[in-house]
């Protein structure tokens, strides 16, 4: 069992590298990687050493990426969120990216795919992390 767990955190890691990738088809597929991973197991810990690289990495998938990959960049932020919790991680991810969403959201010429995903992470990250009322 710690054979496979050291594996599969190696998939994981091997899945974080690859959302800087050039190609987007190599994001994208990271992107969906991680997001099969987020929802189907607690990785908190696992998450929480590595979660400023992958904060970074989001990013980067919101500003350069278009419509499908944005998409899939918000989703995983969301369960990135959820993993993270309602402490100081979960807080820290949601005010780091909270501009970068709502930007996405308001840009009519971003998909509207992109743009409910980044919706969706917007009011899930703010409900589950989010310390301020307002």
């Amino acid at each position: 069992q710690g054979q496979e767990k050291e594996e599969a955190e190696d998939r994981l890691k091997e899945h974080m590298d690859n959302l800087l990738d050039k190609s987007t088809k190599m994001r994208q597929a990271a992107l969906q990687s991680l997001r099969l991973a987020f929802s189907s197991k607690i990785l908190s810990e696992f998450l929480l050493e590595r979660r400023l690289m992958l904060i970074d990495s989001l990013e980067k998938c919101l500003k350069k990426g278009k419509g499908e990959e944005q998409a899939l960049a918000g989703t995983v932020l969301t369960l990135l969120c959820l993993q993270m919790g309602s402490g100081p991680e979960g807080e820290e991810l949601f005010h780091s990216l909270k501009p970068l969403l709502i930007s996405v959201l308001t840009d009519s010429t971003a998909s509207p795919g992109a743009r409910q995903s980044c919706a969706m992470a917007l009011g899930m990250c703010c409900y589950i992390a989010a310390a301020d009322l307002e």
